[in-house]
């Protein structure tokens, strides 16, 4: 099947959106378009993507805007809750009975993964277009023997969201830029009843985004080839002093108040609500989610896009990668039609509105935007500087090593895991 061809269908354009509306997380549907047709045939299809909240996502946006401008095609949108998307989706594509669209993410280190997925005979090949937006030097994580299996969304920045508006509201002006501001403003906050940093202790993606968006400082800024040597087996977790340093900063995080009471019990709603309501400053969530979340927040919340500080003596850096793409479901029947919305994707204009909703960076067109005066000015010199690192997990060699980062810094939220036994989890997930 080919991805690359243009029908009149994907010259119509995008249309302005409809209000957005709350959704209720729903549960998915089976694969397919509602026709009985031939394999690849409907032009009904569905799509299962991922959420972290009660907002429309920027896929529901996007699919309604599709349908208003396609008449004759209807999508069939899964939003399910991001803690246990992967599983989810992996389970229903055992099955046999899920979408046509599945949101999944490059690599292999993560239950949504490409790589192991289209390794199980799951997904389906994609075309020209597909392959023409894979970021050049990436492509292991998106490719098997020279066929792509996803197709990148966007340029996401793994660090902290942060509201400024909150934070000058309770008497501090500008976010910590040192450890010692860092542990000051947590301490001031909690005085107050706030916190300066909100997590989803519950929430296994979100302790893992957390893990890795310090690590970005702790362990990749000084050594930006440690994946390559881990594979090599030059190093190991254990033996890493930045991954270290990293749990031992989520200790100290824990210790110093930075979190909201009951942070280990929280999910996904404790950072909506608490950002959104101006209970806490900040979260390690995706860049994106700043544009979400404003949605539910006072106009003068200010959200920015906000680095972790370095530790004393080391160097600044955050976590930028592509980390969402589309995949195709190789058991689907509505394969053309499929293919005809990730075309329509790939579009100059549906990238567009994709960063306009999502917040995230257009992954074919961020290097040449001036981000002086948005949500990314705080880190605009990192990324230029180079001072970013991909997303680790997505190029750990199987989920097993993310899910025990996971479940390993919800262990030292609630005093079960030592550091020493997180970082040993980790290597004997990763192997030899």
């Amino acid at each position: 099947m080919t991805q690359h061809r243009r029908t009149s269908v994907l010259r119509l354009g995008v249309l302005a959106a409809t209000t957005a509306s709350a959704l209720i997380l729903a549960g998915c549907s089976g694969a397919g378009g509602n026709d009985d047709t031939a394999d690849g045939g409907s032009q009904s299809f569905s799509f299962t993507f991922a959420t972290s909240n009660n907002l429309e996502s920027p896929y529901e946006t996007l699919a309604k805007e599709y349908m208003e401008a396609n008449p004759d095609i209807k999508i069939t949108t899964n939003p399910t809750p991001n803690d246990k998307y992967g599983e989810t989706v992996r389970t229903q594509l055992q099955a046999g009975n899920a979408s046509d669209v599945i949101q999944t993410t490059p690599g292999s280190g993560d239950a949504r993964g490409i790589i192991p997925l289209a390794e199980a005979g799951f997904l389906e090949p994609l075309g020209d277009t597909a392959a023409g937006l894979v970021p050049e030097g990436s492509e292991s994580i998106f490719e098997i023997d020279g066929k792509v299996y996803g197709q990148p969304l966007d340029f996401t920045i793994g660090s902290i969201v942060a509201s400024l508006g909150t934070l000058k509201m309770n008497g501090i002006d500008e976010f910590p830029t040192t450890e010692d501001d860092l542990y000051a403003a947590c301490k001031d906050l909690a005085s107050q009843g706030k916190s300066l940093l909100v997590l989803a202790g519950a929430a296994g993606p979100n302790t893992g985004l957390t893990a890795q968006a310090i690590a970005a400082t702790r362990v990749y800024a000084d050594d930006p080839d440690w994946n390559e040597k881990r594979a090599s087996g030059e190093t190991t977790f254990a033996e890493s002093d930045g991954w270290k340093d990293t749990l031992q900063t989520i200790v100290d995080l824990t210790k110093g108040g930075c979190f909201q009471p009951g942070a280990e019990g929280g999910g996904f709603d404790a950072i909506t609500n608490g950002l959104a309501q101006g209970t806490s400053v900040g979260a390690f969530i995706p860049s994106g989610a700043a544009i979400e979340i404003a949605k539910a927040a006072p106009a003068e919340a200010d959200f920015k896009v906000e680095p972790f500080p370095a530790a004393d003596g080391g160097k600044p850096g955050i976590i930028a990668s592509s980390n969402y793409t589309l995949s195709i479901n190789a058991a689907s029947k509505a394969k053309d039609a499929a293919a005809d919305f990730l075309e329509w994707m790939a579009s100059d204009e549906a990238q567009q509105r994709y960063h306009e909703l999502s917040g995230e960076l257009p992954i074919s067109a961020y290097k040449d935007m001036d981000l002086s005066d948005t949500i990314y000015a705080p880190v605009v010199d990192l990324l230029k500087d180079g001072s970013y690192a991909p997303l680790p997990n997505n190029i750990w060699p199987n989920p097993s090593v993310y899910e025990a980062l996971q479940v390993g810094v919800q262990g030292l939220l609630t005093g079960q895991k030592t550091i020493d036994q997180v970082l040993g989890d980790m290597d004997a997930a990763y192997g030899d």
